[in-house]
């Protein structure tokens, strides 16, 4: 398994790059989002990559962090998700995106990519649920400070403000990452969350 490429990039294309190592030029599949991260060419780039051998060809994806790398093994899990709509998916969403429209079972905003429609979609949140999760997700709650009791409170109340905020027109990934971003403490009420939650989406979050 070749776990990353480190060289010159020499070539730049809408879906794939080239990068020299001593010599030998390796063709790397790559996401359309990955492009805004390549360096200039003729820099020096590391590329995670994963191998994909099927009975034709030998092909190499590539990804500039380990966990873009890491989500697209887990998407190309999912029956029906081959490694093209993996990199499909991470070209419409981020990683982060991805986790927070499972978390919020934003059919919508996943069926957005190429190649996946609703069932599909719905698939991945079901499949991915266990596997793809939001980072720090509870960032504000320590556990060392708070109960069961106040965490459950806390977590109901982010509930209640995500689920007023689709009420209000907002994408269920809109209204959960601007959730996240409200400093919450347990006197926080959720007429608070929601008004915060809507300062950060009116300043694109």
């Amino acid at each position: 398994m070749i776990s990353y490429i480190k060289g010159t990039l020499e070539f730049i294309d809408n879906d794939y790059i080239i990068v020299d190592v001593s010599g030998i030029g390796y063709e790397i599949r790559i996401s359309t989002s990955t492009i805004e991260s390549l360096p200039n060419i003729g820099d020096v780039v590391k590329m995670y990559t994963y191998l994909y051998v099927r009975e034709d060809a030998m092909l190499l994806y590539g990804f500039i962090t380990r966990d873009d790398l890491d989500v697209f093994k887990k998407l190309i899990t999912v029956n029906g998700i081959g490694p093209k709509g993996a990199l499909g998916v991470l070209s419409t969403i981020t990683p982060d995106e991805l986790r927070f429209a499972i978390i919020a079972d934003d059919v919508k905003t996943i069926s957005k990519a190429p190649g996946i429609g609703k069932k599909t979609a719905q698939k991945l949140i079901l499949e991915l649920k266990d596997k793809l999760t939001i980072k720090d997700y509870e960032d504000s709650i320590s556990s060392e400070l708070m109960d069961r009791t106040q965490v459950s409170q806390l977590s109901d109340s982010k509930n209640d403000a995500i689920s007023a905020l689709v009420a209000l027109g907002y994408s269920s990934t809109e209204a959960v990452k601007a959730v996240r971003l409200v400093d919450i403490k347990d006197t926080t009420t959720v007429e608070d969350i929601i008004k915060g939650a809507l300062s950060k989406i009116g300043s694109n979050l």
